[in-house]
């Protein structure tokens, strides 16, 4: 089953990608960590993301195209980046969200992949 990891930091913790301190240390245990997965063999794919200010956000009402500079909407948690992994279960896709560096000071999203539609 494919299941797709979605890692929530805090504004502080995006900051430290940047901070000659603390970069080492946030990129050493990311590093780390998606090494494991490879190394365990279930990633299909993922990325990280620049931090959300660089966002834009589109919406459409009454027929017109919105367009917003950053996020959807302003939370104390922000999309850091996302696998998709693919195990066995729920399960296991659960104990390789608890490995996530980020839930010192975040949240890590677990949510099945929906599988394409049959074909008609």
């Amino acid at each position: 089953m494919q299941y797709m990891l979605m890692f929530y930091e805090t504004e502080t913790e995006f900051a430290k990608r940047d901070d000659s301190a603390a970069a080492p240390a946030y990129w050493g245990a990311w590093n780390a960590y998606i090494g494991a997965m490879n190394a365990a063999g279930i990633v299909l794919r993922g990325d990280g993301l620049l931090p959300p200010g660089a966002a834009t956000t589109v919406r459409v009402e009454d027929g017109e195209r919105l367009v917003q500079d950053g996020p959807v909407s302003a939370t104390k948690e922000q999309l850091g980046g996302y696998f998709v992994i693919e195990v066995d279960t729920l399960d296991d896709a659960l104990a390789w969200a608890a490995r996530s560096p980020n839930l010192a000071a975040g949240a890590t999203e677990v949510r099945p992949v929906l599988p394409p539609p049959p074909q008609v």
